[in-house]
Order: C-alpha cells, then sequence, then structure tokens
C-alpha cells in the first residue's frame, strides 16, 4: 500500500471512529421522554399532579400518573420506579417518609405554600377545641371521621386521640368517603368531625372551622413539596427544570377543585383550563 493510500485509509478510520463515538455520545446523552408521576387520590394532589403532567407534555414528554398510598408514593420516588411526585407534605405530614428515604430522593422545594392540616367541624357545632371533644363525644357518636389509613394525617390524629385522652375512634376511609359523611352530616345540620387539610375544596363548600390545637400535635403551617429520583437531572434536565419550577398558589388549587366538584368535571380538562389561563406562567417553568 503507497504512503498516500495509507494517509486516506488511516483518515477514514479516523473520522468512522469519531462518527461512532459521536453516535454513543448522543446515545448516551438522549434525554428520557417517558416521565412517571405518583400521587395520592386527594383532591389536592389530583389538581397539582395533573397540571404537572400537562405542563410535561406540552413539552414533549409522554407522562404516566400512578394513584398510590402516601407511603408508595414515597417509595416509588425513592425507587426509581416513578420519577417525581408534586405532593410531599413537609415538614409535619409527610416527614416520617422524609426522614427514612431522604437520602434516596431529592426535595426540589416548595409548589405550594400555606398548607395545613387538622381537625374541622361546621360552623353550626358548639365547639372549638379539640380539648372541648372529650367531654361531648357522644354528640359526635365518639367518631372521628378519617381517610385512608397510613396518611401521614391519620397517624397525627391517631397521636391526637392519645395526647388529649379521648374517648372516640378514629375511622378509616378515604378522601371521598370522608367527605361523603361530612356532606351528609352537614344536610341534616347534625355533629361531626373530620379530619381535614388546606388546601382542599370542601372549605369552600360548606361553612367549617379547624379545631384549636394547643397541644400542637398537627404542627404549624406546611409546604407541599416537588419529590424527584435522584436520577431525574441527568436522565431528563428539561423534565426536572418544569418540576424545579412548577408553582401553583392555594386559591388557584382551591378554585380548580371546586370545579372538580361539578357534575361530569374532568381532572384533566380543568387543569388544562387553567393552563391555558395561566399560559406565560406555565410557560416560564420550562425556561
Amino acid at each position: 500500500m503507497t504512503t498516500r493510500n495509507r494517509s486516506l485509509l488511516n483518515r477514514l478510520l479516523g473520522l468512522a471512529a469519531a462518527a461512532t463515538l459521536g453516535l454513543a455520545a448522543g446515545a448516551a446523552h438522549a434525554e428520557k421522554k417517558d416521565i412517571t408521576l405518583a400521587y395520592v387520590e386527594w383532591s389536592d394532589t389530583v389538581v397539582a399532579t395533573n397540571v404537572a403532567k400537562i405542563a410535561l407534555e406540552e413539552q414533549g414528554y409522554k407522562v404516566k400518573t400512578v394513584p398510590l398510598s402516601g407511603a408508595a408514593m414515597w417509595q416509588a420516588v425513592a425507587s426509581g420506579e416513578a420519577d417525581a411526585m408534586v405532593a410531599g407534605w413537609l415538614p409535619a405530614t409527610h416527614g416520617a417518609y422524609y426522614a427514612k428515604l431522604k437520602d434516596k430522593v431529592e426535595n426540589l422545594g416548595p409548589n405550594l405554600e400555606g398548607a395545613k392540616i387538622g381537625w374541622a367541624v361546621p360552623t353550626y357545632v358548639d365547639i372549638n377545641s379539640i380539648e372541648d371533644i372529650k367531654a361531648k363525644a357522644a354528640e359526635f357518636d365518639g367518631k372521628v371521621i378519617g381517610i385512608d389509613p397510613g396518611a401521614g394525617l391519620m397517624k397525627a390524629s391517631e397521636k391526637a386521640v392519645k395526647e388529649y385522652g379521648l374517648p372516640v375512634k378514629l375511622v378509616e376511609g378515604s378522601d371521598a368517603t370522608m367527605v361523603a359523611a361530612l356532606k351528609d352530616a352537614y344536610t341534616k345540620k347534625q355533629p361531626i368531625i373530620v379530619t381535614a387539610w388546606t388546601p382542599h375544596w370542601m372549605f369552600a363548600s360548606f361553612d367549617l372551622k379547624y379545631l384549636k390545637d394547643p397541644k400542637g400535635v398537627f404542627g404549624g403551617e406546611e409546604t407541599v413539596n416537588t419529590i424527584v429520583s435522584k436520577k431525574l437531572k441527568e436522565e431528563a434536565p428539561g423534565a426536572y427544570k418544569i418540576l424545579d419550577n412548577f408553582r401553583i398558589s392555594l386559591d388557584a388549587e382551591q378554585k380548580i377543585m371546586v370545579e372538580n366538584e361539578k357534575p361530569g368535571a374532568s381532572p384533566a380538562a380543568t387543569a388544562k383550563a387553567w393552563v391555558d389561563a395561566n399560559r406565560a406562567e406555565v410557560d416560564s417553568w420550562s425556561k
């Protein structure tokens, strides 16, 4: 082989190698486009998850939403089975989950501020503090109507029963069954105590009041945080940016929740309507 031919061959081999390396590098850095969001089927979380889903889909991501219990939701993000969730109530409600898994997830910070948990009663009920329940438990049939077992609010409620020495039973159920019981009692003007949190559409639909908690069992103001897997920033930096910038106000979320309770309403449609009405804000999340 002549020197000229050898030089040409080496050059072609070099170009081929460079092209191969380039393709490999491109493949290594190709952004993941399938995103899984975990969530709990609470009214507020349904709203936030649908808004985040639409924001991601508008930027070309294929988004799957998976309803889970609170504990399973945190575990799914920690294990990487889910990429993210926008439902991390901190510091108290999900504090135990976060303490256990904080080294396996990344907390992107609050997406909503002014959250709160506790017990609530209709305003026509003549008690104002959790302490008042002890002497009037019979008026409430000895029950506090709760939500799904294992929820942070339920764990705090179990603690409240013990701390205040209350002769009541904490009834397990779901967001839907709790609200159904509230609606029935409210219609009949009967006494009822429910586990409650803000944001929730029931505060817009019923005249309710939180019971004072002098022992501080339910903690103070909370934030709802965006929690993502440790791999998300590397695997899908664009999705990471959107989720990192994602925010929704307490007022906006509660208004969407009220819309979701109307007959025939679709959470996906109400979320899309909010996104369209707040286009500049939503578009800024991807910039």
